[in-house]
């Protein structure tokens, strides 16, 4: 077998890389630099969550409708602008 000094070798690769992983990753300049830029990427805004959510029928129908409503308004407004670009470039 290995001997002696190969179990010490292993031993302190088994103590020392996970103290060096964690002396690398758990730098909080690194997770500044690297994850939360990803972070920001991946999940939304704080202020963009929704944490009050109805919790009855007729409560979540009507923000239902709503949402449908403002979708149904913001297409007819896309709607709108693009007939009014291409009446424009009819007349250019």
């Amino acid at each position: 077998m290995g001997g002696p000094a190969l179990e010490v070798f292993k031993f302190a690769t088994y103590v020392a890389l996970p103290l060096l992983v964690m002396a690398h990753y758990g730098n909080p300049e690194w997770y500044r630099n690297n994850v939360l830029p990803y972070k920001e990427k991946i999940f939304p805004p704080e202020e963009n969550i929704v944490r009050n959510l109805p919790n009855d029928q007729v409560t979540l129908k009507q923000e239902l409708a709503r949402i449908k409503a403002e979708r149904l308004q913001a297409k007819a407004e896309r709607e709108a602008a693009a007939a009014a670009a291409a009446a424009s470039e009819r007349s250019s």
